[in-house]
């Protein structure tokens, strides 16, 4: 498949415009992909490559791509909300997706700070997916899951420690893929990563 051609569009949300990097396979869309990046005070955007792989591999799957950058970071407006704001921008970008391509299944999907934010997001959305990526639960107060969740963490993570995720997951019964020597921004794993979402999203 040759590779997408991104839409750079300014949606508005309640700080001001957010950019967002769009991929749409066209009449044959079956899902709609909303992906969160990592923490933008740390250098975290939507071209991150943890997300960009996560863009591809849903548009390989037949689904409309969605990738915003959080208030504050390239041309979205706004400042850092420490996921409050970031919530409502995620909202907001998935009901103009809805709006433009109709009610097709959502499908939200988060790196890190990202995964923190669309665990928010899940429980006013309800999504037919989630996607949780190094989920950031040792630094933000994530919350409760849907059974199902796809969790997916680096056995060796020094940002996150599995542990961490492990004791989050516990006491939901969620289970927890863990990739072998993988580290937070699964360096040399991406295929892998790959892998995981294809077979969980098909």
């Amino acid at each position: 498949m040759k590779p997408p051609a991104v839409e750079k569009v300014l949606l508005d949300g309640a700080a001001g415009a957010i950019e967002t990097d769009v991929t749409d396979p066209g009449d044959g869309r079956v899902a709609i992909a909303l992906i969160a990046h990592p923490h933008p005070l740390m250098g975290g955007t939507k071209d991150n490559k943890v997300v960009t792989t996560l863009a591809r591999t849903f548009y390989a799957l037949g689904f409309v791509t969605l990738r915003p950058n959080f208030r504050g970071v390239g041309a979205s407006e706004g400042t850092h909300d420490e996921g409050r704001g970031e919530t409502d921008d995620l909202i907001a970008v998935a009901r103009h997706a809805q709006n433009t391509y109709g009610e097709l299944p959502l499908v939200c999907a988060g790196f890190s700070f990202g995964s923190f934010v669309q665990t928010r997001v899940a429980r006013q959305l309800n999504p037919a997916q989630l996607v949780l990526v190094a989920p950031a639960v040792n630094r933000f107060p994530a919350e409760t899951v849907a059974p199902g969740t796809l969790v997916i963490h680096g056995e060796t993570d020094d940002v996150v420690p599995l542990k961490a995720v492990l004791d989050w997951a516990r006491p939901q019964n969620l289970a927890v893929t863990v990739i072998p020597g993988g580290e937070h921004f699964v360096h040399g794993r991406l295929h892998q990563l790959q892998d995981l979402v294809t077979r969980y999203c098909r």
